[in-house]
């Protein structure tokens, strides 16, 4: 892609952290750990990030008097006195751009051509109605303000739960079907979807209120309803034509007499030597059957849009009249989709209160303590059979039929205790950053009023500190910094997340398909695109990446270079400097719609080309139609 004039890239992007010392290191290096366990450092050289002694004052920026890597709350706010070029969203149309817009080529639309003079008057229109709602409700006051002179930024102290206009987007968006987009679907619906179908015939409102972490659910459907998904001929193809190892992605078990085992020989799973096992009465388990199987890959990643939590998959080839696997409960929400034969299921409530909804799987059960089941039911093709996580499960192939079935799996610890996990050590640091209640000593005698050995007697002083304690956790749960804990779960997902699966119409319309390439009859590089100022652009998918503030950098991680295999590679993330956040917030909040490049957020056209062209660059965004080869002569 030809690079935008000026070469600005630098203002707005550099791919890959810093070292401390300010030198480029390899692209997501990091300790390991959380993808957020380690912060890149300020070099506005090296990445267009302003350091401390800048005059450009960051929009997007930490706000906390501590600054606390993970547990700050963020805001930006746009100085609306001395910083109106700056601004987010401008509020006015200037003289420029109308002019610019009445000079523009017309967009063709379903209803036929309408001109973008018109489509500017309605934009005006819209933003006075816009103004006049904002205004109805009353401006509510900032926290705290804290004025700079300076002449590009006011940084505002402001609690995260107050909203004002200044941060409200005000940015045109324009609808795929209108501008004859090849991308016009919206890739969270597409994973309700998907869902749906899995659920069929019952309702989303239905599973959620009567089955979801609360007990099993059997559907009875029609033979041919997966056809197409997974089949045994499928698994071996995989077995003949793929590097498949033991134990990272396949293994070989038995269950008989109470016993479980695992035969898994060392390296390569080559097809004669794993079909020999299936003779002799084993179970073969594909781990992740996505990293081979292209259609496994697009439902998983399809559902995760929907599920916002990794989707994974474990495919089970049983032969007749044999089990594989003792009882056993799992740590995820499990949907048994079976795929060819037929296979018993017996299934078991929890044995006791701790064991509802674990956080982790169980180890192998004898029958003797699993108690009666709860559900006993054949599986043939076709059918479905969900149960929560905790429910201990067990499945043997019917007599004189084989068994294959694949697990559909979500939300592995992804829970409101993981949630809190996550906020409270960041609550405790900002609470004792701002409120000096927490950084008042404890009481004298606290050491002799409590305590397991002081938990039976009534000593002067118990009460009182048991009593302070749930003040000062009220307290702290006031100011917690709710949505910087959330972004942490956010990157987490990221980082589970396999990498969408790819149409040919988001292809043709990205990096992965359009753009530069070999000419062998030329001899040279052709099919030079370039993007415009009137080039719509979107996100690829609608949870393809998330913003995250990292002391004064801004990183978005991002699922587009995962692989197929779970955790097979780095976090991986961009980072922008804070001036252009702005722009990535607008295009989260107007897919699946598309924006111009000219109407993004920012006052520089050379910045608005800057920060997209980096966004392309990486796979993040695609246009409404494939690029113009424009300069191949």
């Amino acid at each position: 892609m030809k690079a935008p004039k000026n070469g600005v890239t630098a203002v707005a992007m550099y791919r890959g952290p810093i070292t401390k010392d300010g030198g480029k290191v390899k692209k997501n290096a990091k300790k390991k750990g959380s993808p957020l366990d380690n912060t890149a450092t300020s070099n506005g050289k090296a990445n267009g990030v302003k350091g401390k002694g800048s005059k450009n004052m960051p929009r997007w920026k930490m706000v906390s008097r501590e600054a606390i890597t993970l547990g700050q709350k963020v805001s930006y706010k746009k100085n609306q006195k001395k910083n109106k070029g700056k601004q987010v969203v401008k509020e006015n149309v200037n003289e420029k751009t109308i002019k610019e817009n009445k000079q523009s080529k017309q967009i063709k639309t379903e209803s036929g051509l309408i001109s973008e003079n018109k489509m500017e008057e309605k934009k005006v229109n819209d933003n006075k109605k816009k103004k006049k709602a904002r205004k109805s409700k009353g401006k509510k006051k900032n926290a705290a303000k804290q004025e700079n002179g300076e002449e590009n930024g006011v940084l505002v102290m402001e609690e995260v739960a107050e909203e004002s206009d200044g941060n409200e987007m005000d940015v045109e968006t324009l609808s795929g079907e209108d501008i004859e987009a090849r991308n016009t679907g919206d890739s969270r619906e597409e994973g309700q979807q998907s869902f749906q179908w899995i659920i069929h015939p019952y309702s989303e409102e239905d599973f959620f209120s009567k089955y979801w972490e609360q007990g099993p659910l059997h559907i009875k459907r029609n033979s041919g309803y997966y056809e197409g998904l997974f089949t045994t001929a499928d698994l071996d193809r995989i077995l003949h034509n793929n590097v498949v190892q033991y134990t990272k992605n396949l293994d070989i078990t038995s269950y008989s007499n109470g016993k479980r085992e695992t035969h898994n020989p060392i390296g390569q799973a080559h097809a004669p030597v794993v079909w020999d096992y299936y003779n002799n009465g084993c179970s073969v388990r594909m781990l992740n059957p996505q990293t081979f199987h292209a259609r496994v890959w697009k439902l998983l990643a399809t559902l995760q849009e929907y599920f916002n939590s990794f989707c994974g998959a474990n495919v089970y080839l049983t032969p007749p009249d044999t089990q594989g696997f003792a009882p056993h409960w799992d740590d995820i929400e499990a949907f048994i989709l079976q795929l060819e034969g037929k296979k018993r299921w017996r299934v078991y409530k929890p044995r006791v209160e701790e064991e509802v909804l674990p956080v982790d799987s169980s180890g192998n059960l004898d029958e003797n303590e699993i108690g009666e089941p709860i559900l006993d039911v054949t599986l043939e093709e076709g059918d479905l059979l969900y149960f929560p996580r905790g429910f201990i499960h067990q499945g043997h192939a019917v007599e004189g039929n084989h068994s294959l079935h694949i697990t559909v799996s979500t939300y592995q610890k992804n829970t409101w205790g993981h949630f809190l996990q996550k906020m409270l050590p960041q609550a405790v640091s900002v609470a004792m950053a701002e409120d000096v209640e927490f950084r008042k000593g404890l009481p004298r005698n606290y050491l002799n009023c409590m305590g397991i050995a002081n938990m039976d007697h009534n000593i002067e002083g118990r009460e009182a500190f048991i009593k302070k304690v749930g003040e000062m956790v009220g307290r702290m749960l006031e100011i917690a910094p709710l949505d910087a804990a959330v972004d942490q779960m956010g990157t987490g997902f990221m980082h589970d997340c396999l990498p969408p699966f790819l149409t040919i119409a988001d292809k043709s319309c990205s990096v992965y398909g359009g753009g530069e390439k070999w000419s062998p009859s030329k001899k040279r590089v052709v099919n030079r695109v370039e993007l415009g100022p009137d080039t719509p652009v979107r996100l690829i998918r609608g949870n393809c990446l998330r913003v995250v503030v990292e002391a004064d950098n801004v990183r978005l991680y991002h699922t587009l270079e995962n692989s197929r295999e779970y955790h097979a590679e780095e976090p991986q993330y961009l980072e922008i400097v804070p001036e252009s956040a702005p722009v990535v917030e607008a295009l989260i909040h107007a897919y699946p719609q598309y924006i111009t490049i000219e109407n993004l957020p920012l006052e520089e056209e050379t910045e608005k080309m800057a920060v997209v062209s980096g966004l392309w660059e990486r796979g993040l965004l695609v246009t409404a139609q494939p690029l113009d080869a424009s300069y191949d002569d």
